[in-house]
């Protein structure tokens, strides 16, 4: 099966840090952390969380 980049049902915003997480199968709140670091030093975190959230698609269980 391939695996494929989606947007997590374990939402705090938009689900792209738990859609990550889940994809390496890495704790969603590292990414988030990680996020958060990016976003404080300098807003790239931010920018680049508005892109990922455009590109990458909901979960195909997402009920919402």
């Amino acid at each position: 099966m391939e695996k494929k980049l989606y947007r997590s049902n374990d939402r705090k915003i938009f689900g792209v840090c738990g859609g990550i997480a889940e994809y390496f199968g890495w704790d969603p709140t590292v990414i988030r952390i990680l996020w958060a670091v990016l976003t404080i030093s300098g807003g790239s975190g931010a920018v680049i969380y508005l892109i990922a959230a455009l590109l990458m698609e909901n979960h195909p269980d997402y009920i919402g």
